[in-house]
């Protein structure tokens, strides 16, 4: 070491004074390093505490720091704000209320400090400046180099900067790494990670998350675990090089050929082994070697993507590594993330009550309050108007026009910072004559003026050209027209552009002045003309350049008058909500402004201004346009455009004219620090005022620290720095003074930021990490009074030690809103009053929008703005400083800097803190994610409030304001409405959401017998109704005398044997074929006899029916009866899906007990073919009969069953909840079922009904094969797979045929109503007419789906289809079809309840249109010879009317079973045997596993009676228990598609107590993260339920059975197993 130092002595030998200083510190810091070792080493042997380190090491670096300086007479001032009440002071106006005198406040305060009163907060005064003292180094020229290197690698935003902050933020991060958060990152499909460079990949991490989880094991597709599949590092290269080859994007590896809503029909089935369970077996609980399959049907020419189950390589994390299995490993790792207690906690009680009371946020006991006396207002100097200041503005242009002409007024630069136009006095004042006379005499004609002295004239000048634009303004003034300075509309849909043509609106502008370039830029239509802006009046443009303007006369002369009270100008103003306001400014407050601003400032004649801002508004236009102008300046203009190229160009302007002022903002210092660089020549002595426009930003502190820490040496004095604040209400509110002694130093806090959120000053926390450092913005404004009000509520006056909103009395404000006289009186204007109710003053003060104090001297500070204020849980959050504390993770690699949005949103009746940020294109997700987590910590320990979401951006996507920030109000918009499109995104609901109902908890059951006895106290009849009685109907119902349904078939053949039963349509509508009675005997006869012959089969043998829906399956379910056997039909698999549909068929063969197999010759060859012997085991099929080759004889004798009660047919189904389950169908039922159908639906031989179902389970078999052999009408058989080539088929079969009663499902329904929506009036002229639909059935087992029948009977009507034809059927496992609307009994009725009551099992009814109303549809009329009756699925006791239970049915066809292997149906049995446990004990009932609710109507039915309709909610496997109360999916899932436009279906489960949303996005994959917050969002609000996981899959992933209902737990098990390939997985916080 000091060979080296030696070295250097040598090298730097000429100063000798600076090699001692560096060879002494160099040994300091040697010394001080090995002293740190020694005590690092000593606590890691354990002989001294952490705590004693931290000690010693804080001593050995303090004597390091630099100690406060005392000499200079810099002190630490204590001061106690106590303004007593009667303290003499000088009355203000009334007179009865004291206002305290600066100069008088301070002898008061010194008074106070020596009295020894207990500090309430603390204030430095010339401390060293530049950073908070604990971190201060001596300014020498060679600190300010090593400041410099260090910030040259990389710009950080200085606006934001503060070394303690950033080491706050550093050390709570590093407290969350001592507790390892494990964050789940979303998994993102690789087409959407939009990365190219070698370094965005990095080798896949094998470990599985958090340490303690082991790795995910391999599902039971065999692929390689995280553990095993360690891939090696060339292939990661060789990948990384040759990009996503495996990738999947949702366009590729279609397997079913994509289908529509149509496409759903396909029943969803999952392969399993049977094991020793009863019946029906749950699908979701097998494991075996086949994944879960889905199942559609091919012949679609809309393209959707197939699920892609089975292919789990397909799945990648968002740092595209491939993955096996993680997403049960992630889930685990969010739940244990979940289970660590948010830090309020709940208060888990309940309150028994529909009304869910919102957790109320209760006010912390040890919150901070105000303990300071009232404060008093504060008057600031008295103005002394000077004698030969001028009595107006014009008057002093005049002034300055003629006798100096040629003093320069205005330099403009171009964008090489060479001067490009110099406006002298004499040329402002001869020009703006010319454009006041040509705006008053040349517009419109002599005798209609155009433009009248008063009206409104909008400036639209580009930022490179103030000079026009001040020649403009001047000739508005002079002319007596308002000018109204705006921005350049760039585009027709311009940020904001539409909220300024409100604007100009209410303002009633119709000419609007502009410079010859800016005319020729803006945008033009083909003819020329430019087009009106959205939102924008009609406007005339008149260019303002001398060349096109004509010279005044001699004789005329611009009427200059004193300042009055007539408006000068109006300044527009953007709200939080992006709405603009125009604030009016009268000619007097002009002036007494001007005045007001050069007293304080000190301006005098021929000074020379540098000014770098906007000069349309706010400080720019007010030092740069009108002061200026008063006091004859010089002002160099700087455009943005030149300070985008040359950061420097101000300071070399300053250097160059030697300004004495110059008008920046933090952000144009920072600027400077970054590009100074090496400039040598900078020399900053002359400038005696540099005004930091924007210095109300508490954080533009570090700026000016910063900056007087580089350019002191560059001879920049510091009190020299002298920030402002504004608003556009109060115009300047109060600024730092400059003077000449530096020994006056300014004054800054550093204040608690808990306090802060409290709205309390206090003194910063013992930990110091949240600590906000605020400076003084010096002093009232000359002849203005300022206090500070409450800033909600009464404008009650502050506390000393409150903040407040800062309000202004003085001539020099705005005086209104334009227009808007009622928002002027409640917001802009204020009268503020003491504890005990006094007004203040008896004249109105102005709100500025600006939060702060007024401290001790009467210096003004100022933490933040009303509109940056977030009010969380109770507490005050300001946007610049969870900015501030964002950017103080080091982000330089991640986010840019300058672009980060902080707003809140109102989700559940509280706000929430939504950060929004511009991602750099070169990190990694890894980086942003890990960022993403680092930031959220970060403000959850400094500022104890959580962030509700925080997205990422692809970079230049966040709208702009005109001078390039960002356009906040837009962004939010953009975030509500789901068009942000961000490229990362982590929701954290529930860190923030604190504030859900009260969890239910279950009250012990009252016994069902007390239930009875309230019903019948409170006057409530018990819950049952029953169709017609089958009995007492009298009809000539031949079929009635047979038992069996094959005797029906041989009756009928012999009575009518040409009557028409069955007619089958192919695509096109023609007939394929069709049966008459006779055939299809016959044709079942020759099955039967095959099935004998060939079979070689018993009676009682079971017959898998494989066939297409059409007339081969009825004869061959006809044939299995007359043969004795028990038939089965199975869907047959889909022939360019075999690998996914087949193992169904195999698995219903399997459970089944299928002694034999028949179908037709081309399904028997695919059963045979190479791809299934792929899919399943063909070895293992049982004989299969191919029925195209039937025998030629006839059966000896027909089968005739012994016993009524024997098994007719087996029906199974797959229930929503993934529960196989077939049901045993007896003759007695059969027939029962189709006789009640018969009379319900009217069905005689002259009827044709026309059928659009699947017809292989359900009600959708017994239309299609039984229902016309019984009744004798003819059916019309529709395939609905025919459908996907054909939408109309369906409809136009029902005009052609004259058909009155017609089924079909919810998904024909569906496909109707999305394929055919545009084409009803073609549809129309081909002759489709419904008008003779009498009844329009939507099979199904579920609750109806009002949305979907009443948006096809809209679309329909035109055509002729009555609404209330279209009803819904309601059947279940138990008993296939309960309901069903019939052709007489009153329409169907439709009620809404409450959806909150629902949650808690009640019923409460509320009116249409009401909040949280659910509109439920009766599920059609009891069917003849049904009973129901609703009981408590736990106690089974009768419920009232209008209570929700379960619904259980008793009927003659109710199923008699599950039917399975084994035969051990004891623990099922109770599904079909169940009997109530009070009242009428002795009816065996079938439960249906559904809640629903009977509710007596005024309506009658055709037997006179009143009318009793039956409501169904949802299925009770289905129901997701959640907080302690019950949930339906359906509910989540319609308020989740009603979220956004592009989701298009959306399925919910649950898994591990989290709630999981599915939803199918129909639009680009750039949109999947919009849909996270807005899913997230509208669950909560609508539902008080935290969403756990989001997932977004592409269109058709969600599997969807026949009936069109969703299979839930297929998706969740398709997930679980990383087999959806989804677009998007967000894991929220």
């Amino acid at each position: 070491m000091f060979s080296s130092i030696t070295s250097l002595c040598y090298v730097q030998g000429s100063d000798q004074l600076g090699i001692w200083k560096f060879l002494c510190t160099s040994m300091a810091f040697f010394v001080f390093k090995n002293n740190l070792k020694v005590w690092l080493f000593v606590l890691q042997i354990g002989d001294i505490t952490q705590k004693g380190y931290e000690k010693k090491r804080s001593k050995l670096i303090g004597a390091y720091l630099p100690q406060p300086p005392t000499a200079n007479g810099a002190a630490v001032v204590r001061c106690r704000l106590q303004h007593s009440e009667g303290a003499p002071g000088r009355a203000l106006h009334s007179g009865n209320i004291g206002v305290c005198d600066i100069r008088e406040a301070a002898v008061r305060e010194r008074a106070a400090s020596t009295a020894g009163n207990r500090p309430l907060f603390y204030f430095r005064f010339g401390v060293d400046q530049a950073l908070p003292p604990e971190r201060r180094a001596p300014v020498t020229p060679a600190s300010s180099t090593r400041y410099h290197r260090r910030r040259s690698s990389g710009s950080r935003d200085e606006r934001y900067r503060s070394d303690v902050h950033t080491e706050a933020v550093q050390a709570a991060l590093a407290k969350h790494k001592e507790r390892k958060m494990a964050v789940p990152m979303p998994s993102k499909r690789r087409s959407l990670v939009v990365q190219t460079s070698m370094d965005a990949y990095t080798p896949p991490d094998t470990s599985s998350g958090s340490e303690d989880e082991g790795s995910v094991q391999g599902d039971s597709q065999g692929t390689p675990t995280s553990s095993q599949g360690s891939i090696n590092m060339e292939h990661w290269i060789s990948q990384a090089i040759h990009g996503s080859t495996t990738s999947t994007t949702s366009s590729s590896s279609t397997q079913s050929g994509g289908s529509g809503a149509a496409h759903r029909l396909a029943d969803v089935m999952a392969q399993t082994h049977i094991e020793n369970h009863s019946a029906p077996p749950d699908v979701t609980t097998y494991t075996s070697e086949h994944s879960i399959q889905v199942e559609r049907p091919q012949g679609s020419t809309t393209s959707r993507t197939a699920p892609k189950y089975g292919n789990a390589e397909l799945m990648e994390t968002g740092d595209g590594v491939p993955v096996s299995s993680r997403v049960s490993a992630k889930i685990q790792q969010l739940v244990n993330t979940l289970k660590r207690p948010k830090r309020p906690p709940l208060r888990e009680f309940f309150v028994d009550d529909f009304e869910e009371l919102l957790e109320v946020q209760q006010p912390d006991p040890n919150q901070p309050k105000p303990e300071g006396a009232q404060m008093l207002a504060v008057r600031g100097e008295q103005l002394g108007v000077v004698t030969n200041w001028p009595p107006s503005l014009e008057a002093a242009l005049q002034r300055w026009g003629t006798i100096s002409p040629k003093a320069p007024c205005l330099t403009t630069m171009d964008t090489n910072g060479k001067p490009l136009y110099i406006l002298t006095y004499g040329k402002l004042w001869t020009r703006s004559m010319k454009v006041a006379y040509n705006i008053l005499h040349k517009l419109g004609t002599k005798q209609e003026p155009m433009v009248r002295p008063g009206d409104r004239v909008a400036l639209v000048f580009p930022n490179n050209d103030p000079a026009a634009s001040m020649v403009a303004f001047y000739g508005c003034l002079l002319a007596e027209v308002v000018p109204v300075p705006i921005e350049v509309p760039l585009t027709r849909k311009d940020a904001g552009s539409q909220q300024i043509g409100f604007l100009l609106g209410s303002c009633g502008v119709t000419v609007a002045l502009t410079s010859d370039a800016c005319h020729k830029g803006l945008p033009k239509s083909p003819t020329g003309e430019i087009p009106q802006f959205k939102g924008w009046p009609k406007l005339l443009w008149f260019v303002t350049e001398s060349k096109h303007l004509s010279k005044p006369p001699r004789d005329w002369f611009p009427h200059i008058k004193d300042a009055n009270n007539d408006t000068a100008y109006i300044e527009y103003k953007t709200c939080k909500d992006g709405s603009v306001l125009g604030v009016t400014v009268t000619r007097i407050a002009l002036l007494t402004h001007c005045q007001a601003l050069t007293q304080a400032c000190g301006y005098t004649e021929a000074e020379t201004i540098v000014n770098v801002l906007d000069f349309k508004k706010d400080v720019g236009l007010w030092h740069g346009i009108l002061t200026s102008v008063m006091n004859m300046m010089h002002v160099i203009s700087i455009p943005y455009a030149l300070m985008k190229v040359n950061p420097l160009s101000w300071i070399q302007k300053v250097c160059q004219y030697k300004a004495k002022v110059a008008c920046v903002k933090s952000r144009d210092m920072h600027w400077a620090l970054v590009a100074h660089r090496d400039q040598r020549d900078i020399n900053l002595s002359s400038l005696r005022m540099l005004i930091v426009a924007d210095g109300a930003n508490p954080w533009s502190i570090s700026s000016c620290d910063a900056f007087l820490n580089v350019f002191q040496s560059k001879g920049l004095r510091q009190e020299v720095i002298c920030p402002c604040a504004s608003s556009p209400e109060a115009l300047t509110v109060a600024i730092r003074r400059p003077t000449d002694d530096s020994n006056q130093p300014p004054g800054r806090g550093v204040l608690s930021m808990h306090g802060l959120t409290y709205g309390v000053i206090r003194v910063d926390s013992e930990e110091k990490l949240s600590v906000l450092t605020v400076q003084d913005v010096g002093l009232v404004m000359p002849g203005a009074i300022m206090c500070s009000v409450k800033p909600d509520g009464i404008p009650q006056l502050c506390r000393t030690d409150e903040i407040g909103e800062l309000c202004v009395c003085a001539i020099a404000t705005g005086t209104s809103y334009y227009g808007l006289s009622g928002m002027t009186k409640n917001t802009f204007e204020v009268f503020p009053v003491t504890s005990s109710g006094a007004p203040v003053s008896e004249y109105p003060f102005v709100r500025t929008g600006l939060l702060g104090f007024v401290g001790p001297g009467g210096l003004v500070f100022v933490v933040g703005k009303m509109d940056g204020l977030m009010v969380v849980s109770g507490r005050r959050h300001n946007a610049d400083d969870i900015v501030a504390t964002a950017l103080a993770v080091e982000p330089m690699k991640f986010v840019y800097r300058g672009r980060i949005a902080v707003f809140s949103v109102t989700v559940l009746h509280d706000e929430r803190i939504v950060i929004v940020a511009e991602q750099r294109p070169d990190s990694t997700e890894e980086d942003s994610f890990q960022w993403m987590s680092r930031v959220l910590q970060a403000i959850d320990s400094i500022h104890q409030v959580g962030v509700y979401c925080l997205a990422l951006v692809p970079a230049n996507t966040l709208p702009k304001t005109p001078l390039g920030g960002i356009h906040l109000s837009e962004t939010k918009q953009l975030f509500l409405e789901g068009s942000l499109h961000p490229c990362n995104v982590l929701m954290c609901p529930h860190t923030c959401v604190t504030n859900l109902p009260k969890p239910r908890q279950k009250q012990p059951e009252i016994g069902p017998a007390s239930v009875m006895v309230g019903n019948l106290v409170s006057g409530k009849r018990i819950a049952q109704a029953s169709g017609r009685d089958l009995g007492q109907i009298e009809d000539n119902d031949q079929a009635r005398k047979f038992l069996f349904l094959s005797e029906v078939l041989q009756w009928r053949a012999q009575t009518t044997p040409d009557h028409v039963l069955y007619t089958l349509l192919n695509c096109r509508g023609a007939i394929a074929s069709s049966l008459t009675c006779v055939q299809l005997h016959k044709r079942a006869e020759k099955i039967a006899v095959m099935l004998l012959e060939r079979g070689h089969l018993q009676d009682g043998d079971h017959v898998a029916l494989v066939y297409p829906p059409g007339i081969d399956l009825i004869a061959a379910f006809y044939g299995c009866l007359y043969a004795g056997c028990v038939p089965i039909t199975v869907r047959p698999p889909h022939p360019q899906n075999i690998a996914t549909t087949l193992p169904t068929v195999k698995m219903i063969v399997e459970v089944s007990r299928s002694a034999c197999l028949m179908t037709t010759q081309l399904i028997c060859k695919l059963l045979r073919s190479r791809e299934a012997a792929a899919a399943v085991d063909v070895r293992a099929w049982p004989p299969i009969l191919d029925t195209d080759d039937l025998p030629k004889k006839r059966p000896a004798q027909i089968y005739k069953p012994s016993n009524p009660d024997t098994l007719a047919y087996l029906d199974f189904s797959v229930s929503t909840t993934g529960m196989l389950a077939g049901v045993k169908m007896c003759h007695a039922a059969t027939s029962a079922f189709c006789r009640s159908i018969k009379l319900q639906c009217e069905l005689y031989p002259s009827r044709e009904v026309a059928i659009c179902l699947d017809p292989y389970c359900g009600l959708g078999f017994v239309l299609w094969c039984l229902c016309s052999v019984y009744s004798g009408h003819q059916s019309i058989l529709i395939p609905p797979s025919e459908l996907e080539t054909n939408p109309a088929l369906w409809l136009l079969a029902v005009s052609q045929y004259k058909v009155r009663d017609t089924f079909c499902s919810y998904s024909v329904m569906e496909l109707c109503t999305k394929g055919l929506g545009s084409q009803t009036e073609s549809l129309k002229a081909r002759g489709l007419d419904l008008s003779r639909v009498r009844t329009c059935v939507v099979v199904a087992e579920e609750r109806p789906r009002i949305a979907l029948t009443q948006s096809f009977s809209k679309l329909f009507k035109d055509l002729g289809l009555h609404p209330r034809a279209v009803s819904t059927s309601f059947g279940c496992r138990v008993n296939l079809a309960i309901c069903l609307q019939g052709t007489s009994g009153p329409d169907p009725t439709t009620v809404y309840v409450d959806m909150r009551a629902l949650r808690h099992d009640r019923v409460r009814l509320v009116e249409r249109g009401s909040p949280h109303s659910l509109p439920l549809m009766e599920s059609g009329k009891i069917l003849p010879g049904v009973r129901i009756i609703i009981a408590n699925p736990e106690t089974k006791g009768p419920l009232g009317d209008s209570h929700l239970g379960e619904i259980w049915v008793h009927s003659a066809h109710n199923a008699s079973g599950y039917f399975t292997i084994y035969g051990d149906e004891s623990l099922q049995s109770d599904h079909f045997n169940s009997r109530l446990s009070f009242g009428d004990t002795q009816t065996v009932w079938a439960r249906t596993g559904y809640l629903g609710f009977l509710r007596r109507t005024e309506l009658t039915d055709a037997n006179g009676e009143r009318h009793d309709a039956l409501y169904v909610v949802g299925a009770l496997d289905e129901a997701m228990e959640l907080r302690g109360m019950r949930y339906h999916p359906i509910d989540i899932e319609t308020s989740v598609i009603r979220a956004h436009k592009s989701v298009t279906e959306c399925a919910v489960f649950t898994w591990t107590n989290l709630l999981v949303v599915v939803v199918e996005l129909d639009g680009s994959e750039q949109e999947a993260l919009d849909l996270v917050p807005l899913v997230t969002n509208v669950v909560l609000e609508e539902h008080y339920l935290v969403v756990g996981v989001v997932v977004v899959v592409d269109i058709g992933v969600i599997p969807i059975n026949s009936r069109g209902e969703k299979q839930r737990m297929h998706l969740r098990d398709g997930f679980l197993a990383d087999q959806l390939d989804p677009i998007y997985v967000a894991y929220n916080m």
